[in-house]
């Protein structure tokens, strides 16, 4: 008979303890696992009570605790950032190293967005979005909007950082040990900020390289599309490589969540703002993460 339990989510200093309270009392649970990433394994939303997060809406056939040290806005190359990150690093190849069951990893649609807001007037090779006179008349399909030599500039980067942490992760205690990233889900562009500023991201791109408001949908599909792309074929090269290399791709793009609405500013489907889903939404993403983690567990 199968059992289901939710994950226990603790800090990397809960992890460490000190004083009376002592080290976390990992022997109590099945399996430990190690995590970082952006604001899906982490903040979504202002306040944070909106909405949840994976972690916090994961469920699994062990008793399993994690270590969680994800920031919201995180991006996959301050994973690796010694000065940045350093807790994880520490838990991870350094003095407070244990041997993890798994880790598992929230990174690269930060970066995706990061570069998407790059705006028109810098060099194509720097923005992932091409201009109205780059992309020709229609009709376009959405890849149509992608400025190639953009994307192979941004490809490189996130191939390079990939590269960087697997190598991190096999210097240590941890070689081997299952490495779990994900893919991200639809995302419809839409006047849908965080708050006190922050946000909304795709939207304000879109405009700004004057994409068709019945294209954005479309555009977001294709750049979504490709981080995906990117993401398995990262995997699938370092794993001819290295078969042992245990590394796997969460398809969160499959995940049943209902898109938001292209003008709502609220939110609308599975999504309480722009790019972060509500509760409902993340758990939805979460049944994804069980199906990927639980066979390694």
């Amino acid at each position: 008979m199968s059992s289901d339990y939710p994950a226990h989510v603790i800090s990397p200093y809960a992890a460490i303890g000190g004083g009376e309270a002592g080290p976390f009392p990992f022997d109590l649970f099945e399996r430990r696992c190690l995590a970082q990433g952006d604001s899906w394994f982490s903040i979504g939303a202002i306040p944070p009570s909106l909405t949840s997060n994976v972690l916090a809406e994961l469920v699994l056939s062990k008793s399993t605790a994690i270590v969680n040290c994800a920031s919201p806005g995180a991006v996959l190359s301050h994973m690796a950032d010694t000065t940045r990150e350093h807790m994880f690093l520490r838990l991870l190849t350094g003095r407070l190293a244990m041997r993890w069951d798994a880790i598992v990893i929230s990174g690269g649609g930060n970066d995706l967005i990061d570069a998407a807001s790059v705006g028109p007037g810098a060099d194509p090779s720097l923005r992932l979005l091409c201009t109205p006179a780059e992309r020709g008349t229609g009709p376009l399909q959405g890849d149509d909007y992608v400025s190639k030599p953009g994307w192979q500039t941004f490809a490189a980067h996130l191939g390079a950082v990939f590269t960087q942490m697997v190598d991190t992760r096999d210097s240590g205690i941890n070689k081997g040990v299952p490495l779990l990233l994900h893919d991200y889900a639809r995302t419809m562009p839409r006047p849908a900020p965080v708050g006190f500023g922050v946000g909304p991201w795709l939207q304000p791109a879109m405009t700004a390289f004057e994409v068709p408001p019945g294209d954005r949908l479309a555009v977001s599909d294709a750049l979504m599309d490709r981080l995906r792309a990117l993401l398995t074929d990262l995997v699938a090269a370092r794993s001819a490589a290295d078969p042992g290399c245990a590394l796997h791709v969460v398809d969160t793009r499959a995940a049943p969540l209902v898109l938001a609405e292209h003008d709502a500013t609220g939110t609308s489907g599975d999504f309480v703002n722009e790019i972060h889903p509500t509760r409902g939404g993340y758990a939805k993403l979460a049944a994804a993460w069980r199906a990927s983690l639980d066979p390694l567990l």
